[in-house]
């Protein structure tokens, strides 16, 4: 009998394995962690959210109060006594440009820190000025008198000489004239950014030679991008 007992002791066992005993693991803070994360980006969300809304009031507020236009400008005469072009494409000019420029609003004031007037034809530079910087005032007009005189080489291909000859022979020319402009508001003591709008003049032009003009200048308005 102990014989048959040893034996059985003595022989493997083919069983199921038996597992190990698990190890329990505490994770410390992460909960809490990502808990403060989504808290503060959701207090950076309602932050934004809060100015952007600020913001979107005070600039209704000052539309409403102010109610600012735009500033106009006029070209109310042009005076062309010279236009002529030479074979080796020289172009001879004297031009007179008035100019009005209107600042219809009740409340702003305008700094006109640089003004700077370009002459074209054919999209062709032919001569710039700068002209005198000024502070306009509300509901006000201001006169410019820019003045384009000598001689410039440009360049002008096949049809655009043959425009030049027939403008020639209408004795009217299509010029550009076209402010770049540095500007700033003032609104009562505040003096409010730096802007620099495109004012495009697009004028037909009598030639006035000898004192018999071709033509009369029409009243011309100007476009102006800011």
């Amino acid at each position: 009998m102990a014989d048959v007992e040893k034996q059985t002791l003595n022989k493997g066992y083919y069983g199921p394995s038996i597992p190990p005993k698990s190890r329990s693991y505490h994770s410390h803070g992460r909960g809490s962690g990502c808990g403060c994360c989504c808290c503060l980006l959701g207090f950076l969300l309602k932050l934004i959210v809060t100015v952007v809304i600020i913001v979107g009031i005070a600039v209704l507020l000052f539309w409403l109060i102010v109610r600012p236009n735009k500033v106009k400008f006029h070209v109310v005469d042009a005076s062309l006594t010279e236009f002529n072009l030479t074979s080796d494409n020289i172009l001879q000019y004297n031009l007179t440009v008035n100019m009005t420029v209107r600042n219809p609003n009740k409340r702003i004031g305008i700094y006109f820190d640089r003004i700077e007037a370009k002459a074209y034809y054919e999209d062709a530079l032919f001569d710039s000025v700068e002209l005198e910087r000024y502070y306009q005032g509300h509901k006000s007009t201001h006169t410019l008198n820019p003045e384009f005189t000598g001689e410039n080489s440009v360049s002008l291909g096949a049809s655009e000489l043959s425009n030049f000859n027939s403008e020639k022979a209408s004795g009217t020319y299509s010029i550009d004239v076209k402010l770049r402009l540095r500007i700033r508001f003032k609104l009562g003591i505040l003096k409010i950014g730096t802007f620099k709008p495109k004012v495009t003049c697009d004028l037909k032009v009598p030639l006035d030679s000898d004192g018999t003009s071709s033509g009369t200048f029409q009243t011309t308005k100007c476009d102006v991008n800011f």
